[in-house]
């Protein structure tokens, strides 16, 4: 009969042990959801990973000409698309008004200088690897403030030496258009 009431008693007193502990485990849950939604989700306004900075007050408008190609290699995709890709990215990511005229607060010029295939690797004294090498050269012209920005962008694109160049632009092709678009954009209007 000792032993019975013993171990109702231990029964008993096991439920309030196990209440305080969902009690912290609750408690830890919401604590890591609250810093989850406040901290990480850039939808709230709080953080933001596009950082653009440009005073919407003085610029308001903004004009791409066309990035024609003068590498020694030509793709004729390359120029259009990379340009048509640059305007939707400024009209996607900035309040700027894309124009055609030459009295734009800020005007974007350049050319692809290069388009280049060189070895990237060997395997077994065969080549392996094949590398792509596309490079622009931007001018940034800023009627506002009376600044000009001259620079270069460039990227590497891998591609296995089995596939011809032809075949390596058509499954590559996306790629560089969107990470050309994303280095001259950055070096424009982020604060990175």
């Amino acid at each position: 009969m000792i032993s019975t009431s013993k171990s109702k008693f231990k029964i008993q007193n096991l439920k309030p042990q196990m209440t305080v502990g969902l009690l912290k485990n609750k408690k830890l849950w919401f604590c890591f959801f609250t810093f989850y939604f406040l901290l990480l989700t850039p939808s709230c306004g709080v953080y933001t990973f596009r950082d653009v900075s440009i005073d919407y007050n003085k610029i308001k408008t903004v004009k791409v000409g066309f990035l024609e190609n003068k590498a020694r290699y030509v793709n004729p995709q390359l120029s259009p698309r990379l340009t048509d890709n640059l305007k939707q990215k400024i009209g996607s990511y900035t309040k700027l008004t894309i124009v055609n005229s030459d009295d734009a607060n800020y005007i974007i010029t350049g050319y692809i200088s290069r388009y280049d295939v060189s070895l990237a690797a060997i395997s077994n004294n065969q080549s392996a690897a094949n590398r792509l090498t596309v490079a622009a050269n931007i001018t940034f012209i800023n009627m506002v403030d009376n600044k000009t920005d001259n620079f270069t962008v460039s990227k590497e694109f891998d591609f296995s030496a089995q596939l011809s160049l032809q075949q390596a632009e058509g499954q590559m092709a996306t790629d560089i258009i969107n990470q050309m678009t994303d280095l001259i954009f950055n070096h424009i209007f982020s604060n990175w």
